[in-house]
């Protein structure tokens, strides 16, 4: 990359040096900041989370099929009075009861499995949507980056142009003082001088409006950027770009996801109509206070149940699962179709980057050589001061749209990227650790209990997540 090259000269890469960072400041690439931003990124620790959630789900389906333990006590009091042979008789009562119950699900048509496998299906699907957050929070991130230093040195060539213009003034009015040139020309040095102090001023605001952007998206201010020296590898052509995208996206392994689960609940609603088997045993103790009397109870039993009619509700409920079913079969056509739109229109703005990349060059070179021509002339007294500002402005307007174009191009160049779900801190090989989607989920699908080894490691594990 020649950000620092052919747009400025060597005196002006000094001064964007200077502007960026101070001279103790550690070099800070694209990678480091890519690095930072998936470090720091709350959006992602907020997904993370949500990942979590769904992990749970999975473990709070799965607990359906284990042993239900329920304990119950009770205490009150009473008081009676009745009348036999005319004696009126007085008693009060305070009974005591504990009981506890157990109560296991046998069999219910494969209903609760099915929605154990929808709930697995969920937690891939949400899976793919992190996926898909990471891969904007590191374009973000690109962008941020590109727009500092595009930002910079348009700083930097601003004010080498101030530099310039001065000098253009300075010489004007010296030979307006031996009469070589007119007062107009002066004039015009001087207003060109006063727009140019303008656009300084204005580049300077938006170097500062990109900075908090770097701020919002990476998580600190920027350093002393490193401009990158070559583009991520992407595809050979918009077609490959393509076929990557509509295989390998997030978007598109979600919507497949989505469907799974959808199909799932419908075959769990079909089978929650069937009849359900469950076995259940309780015992008791009843006492009464200040009495001798007691009973203790105990029973075993097996029941079989099967919900009728429930108003048309559980019809209701099968063909609304089917509905959600036929909506998310119809994302996936939706889905595919926008991927291979934002394929297209990444390529397509690639390629558009990298050709204005080139006229951006040959502009440069054929405004240098035209301003050194009318300078000369000027000094022959061929030219006026304005054709000599003019001839500056083509090269200042030309050396700052190569900074924009170049900016462009690697902006596009990571969109592409991440158009074929490749933007991720796993296929740019960051220096990060990475999230392990897996970690947390292989730690409670099995429903550990709150108080046994494996709950109490994962209540560690959320306490430590919450404090961070």
């Amino acid at each position: 990359m020649k950000f620092f090259g052919k747009a400025i000269a060597a005196g002006v890469t000094a001064a964007v040096l200077t502007l960026s960072a101070p001279a103790t400041a550690i070099a800070e690439t694209l990678a480091d900041v890519l690095a930072d931003a998936y470090k720091h990124s709350g959006l992602l620790e907020q997904n993370r989370a949500v990942l979590r959630a769904a992990d749970e789900d999975v473990a709070a389906t799965f607990a359906l099929l284990r042993p239900v333990i329920a304990w119950s006590a009770s205490v009150g009091t009473g008081r009676t009075r009745s009348s036999t042979g005319g004696f009126v008789t007085d008693s009060t009562a305070t009974p005591v009861s504990v009981g506890l119950s157990a109560e296991i699900l046998l069999w219910d048509n494969g209903a609760t499995q099915l929605a154990v496998d929808a709930a697995k299906e969920s937690v891939l699907s949400t899976r793919q949507s992190l996926i898909a957050v990471e891969q904007n929070v590191l374009l973000t991130a690109v962008q941020a980056f590109m727009n500092v230093l595009r930002d910079r040195e348009f700083v930097a060539l601003g004010e080498s142009n101030v530099r310039v213009i001065t000098r253009e003034l300075r010489a004007a009015r010296d030979r307006f003082e031996v009469g070589e040139v007119t007062r107009t020309d002066v004039a015009q040095a001087e207003a060109r001088l006063a727009g140019s102090r303008a656009d300084l001023a204005a580049a300077k605001g938006s170097l500062l409006a990109s900075e908090a952007e770097f701020v919002a998206a990476v998580g600190r201010r920027p350093g002393q950027l490193v401009a990158p020296t070559r583009l991520p590898a992407t595809a050979k052509s918009r077609e490959d770009a393509t076929a990557v995208s509509v295989r390998n996206h997030p978007n598109i392994k979600k919507a497949q996801h989505d469907i799974q689960t959808a199909e799932l609940n419908v075959l769990r609603t079909e089978a929650s109509m069937g009849p359900s088997v469950s076995l259940r045993g309780t015992v008791g103790l009843n006492e009464y206070h200040n009495s001798s009397r007691f009973s203790n109870s105990g029973s075993v039993s097996l029941n079989l149940q099967q919900t009728i009619y429930q108003g048309g509700r559980l019809t209701a409920l099968l063909r609304q699962a089917m509905a959600f079913r036929d909506a998310e079969r119809a994302g996936l056509h939706v889905v595919r179709h926008n991927l291979i739109q934002q394929a297209g229109a990444a390529w397509a703005q690639l390629e558009a980057a990298n050709a204005q990349l080139q006229a951006s060059d040959r502009q440069i070179e054929a405004a240098r050589i035209a301003f050194d021509g009318i300078r000369e002339e000027a000094t022959l007294g061929a030219r006026t001061t304005l054709d000599v500002l003019n001839a500056e402005q083509e090269v200042l307007d030309a050396e700052a749209r190569r900074i924009s174009n170049e900016a462009n191009q690697y902006v596009a160049a990571y969109a592409v990227l991440a158009a074929m779900g490749l933007l991720t801190a796993e296929h740019l090989n960051l220096r990060v650790e990475q999230y392990d989607p897996e970690a947390y989920y292989n730690q409670v699908k099995s429903a550990p209990a709150y108080y046994s080894k494996q709950g109490r490691d994962l209540d560690r594990v959320l306490r430590a997540i919450g404090k961070e």
